[in-house]
């Protein structure tokens, strides 16, 4: 062990200040991806004045499980001033901050080697909790102060790029949903004098099927006629097939992104939709992933891009405003297979209409992606500046 590297316990001190009195009311819990989220406990009947509270600048974690979820939650809380949190979790602080500044333990217990060595250190079999005794003895280099100051700086402006970006997608999203609105629900889209549709006078026409008045010319479909369904050239790989492949291309399940593989199935722009598991929102919506450029699907997403018309664009801001809860089957598990999801009844606007609002998406896609891919560039980077850590003096 190089000599700079010391016990995490020498640095820290558990707190147990519990909500006597219930002075504090925000419940927050602890998830698996390092950070605080809003609490979804059933607290009916629980005695809040025994939970722990957490204050800025402290740290909560679990040591339960370690193995069988390969992480060790654990995190700063920063955004608040303070919390509350199940006494399940152990809370410390540091002990002396002119030796080691909270943000540069923060980022040490971000590393995927940390978790790797939580992983190895757990006991008591597949679910493996780790003892505190245990924890407090894993090691990490500690520099000088002044050193690490510089290193959280520098990752603090890669943090917050990240965040800038996801803020701006976010403003691009809202965007295409207003359009959306806009344009198919309150039929206000430029007429050919460039004036809202309806509001200036545009003709309606009764929809038996919708029950209600739509622009003339307008017609519902079934999801279809403007669907090119790829569910044929899905191949699905399990954890010991990707474990020795080299980390090149990027490999989807049914609502994330699972892994990365050495190889590629398609390359292009296409919308993934949740086939089983993870398939509804709470919105009732669909499950989708907007991808592009070279990557391999396994089979529990259908893949799938527009056509009659709809681009990838149009199609991903429809599905994500059409409802699925009820084509959705199975019992344990929910699914949406192929026949039910081609039946979805969809609205198809004139063809000049269609082709002016692929115009008017296209640069809000195309700046959407651009930001995404500046974001996994700067998220490498990060993980280099992490993987130093090991290293620094």
């Amino acid at each position: 062990m190089r000599s700079n590297y010391k016990r995490i316990g020498d640095y820290i001190r558990l707190v147990d200040e519990r909500n006597k009195g219930l002075q504090i009311k925000n419940l927050l819990g602890l998830s698996i991806s390092k950070e605080f989220i809003p609490s979804v406990a059933n607290i009916v009947g629980t005695d809040m004045e025994n939970y722990k509270i957490i204050r800025k600048n402290q740290f909560a974690c679990s040591t339960m499980q370690v193995r069988r979820d390969k992480k060790m939650p654990v995190a700063l809380l920063q955004e608040v001033n303070e919390a509350i949190i199940s006494q399940a979790y152990p809370i410390f602080e540091v002990k002396d901050e002119k030796e080691l500044l909270h943000e540069y333990l923060m980022m040490w217990f971000t590393r995927k080697e940390f978790d790797r060595e939580a992983c190895f250190n757990a006991v008591g079999g597949v679910r493996g909790s780790l003892e505190w005794e245990d924890f407090e003895n894993m090691q990490f280099p500690v520099p000088h102060v002044d050193k690490q100051k510089e290193i959280v700086k520098e990752y603090n402006v890669i943090q917050n790029r990240i965040a800038l970006n996801q803020q701006l997608i976010q403003k691009l999203e809202e965007t295409a949903q207003s359009l959306y609105k806009q344009w198919f629900v309150e039929f206000e889209f430029p007429d050919e004098n460039k004036q809202p549709y309806k509001s200036n006078g545009g003709e309606m026409v009764w929809n038996e099927e919708l029950g209600r008045e739509i622009p003339e010319g307008w017609e519902i479909i079934e999801l279809k006629e403007i669907i090119e369904n790829f569910d044929s050239k899905r191949i699905p790989l399990s954890g010991n097939d990707r474990d020795n492949r080299e980390r090149k291309y990027p490999y989807y399940g049914a609502a994330s992104l699972m892994d990365y593989i050495d190889e590629y199935i398609f390359d292009g722009t296409y919308i993934l939709l949740g086939e089983d598991g993870t398939v509804v929102t709470g919105r009732g919506t669909p499950v989708l992933q907007y991808v592009w450029g070279k990557f391999w699907v396994n089979n529990h997403a259908h893949v799938l891009q527009g056509r009659n018309g709809f681009d990838e664009n149009s199609l991903y801001v429809l599905l994500n405003n059409t409802n699925i809860t009820d084509i959705i089957t199975g019992g344990v598990q929910a699914k949406i297979n192929q026949t039910n999801l081609n039946a979805i009844q969809v609205l198809r606007p004139k063809d000049k209409v269609l082709e002016f609002y692929n115009k008017t998406l296209k640069p809000i896609f195309e700046l959407f992606k651009n930001l995404s891919t500046e974001n996994q560039k700067l998220s490498e980077l990060k993980d280099l500046l992490l993987s130093k850590l090991a290293t620094v003096e």
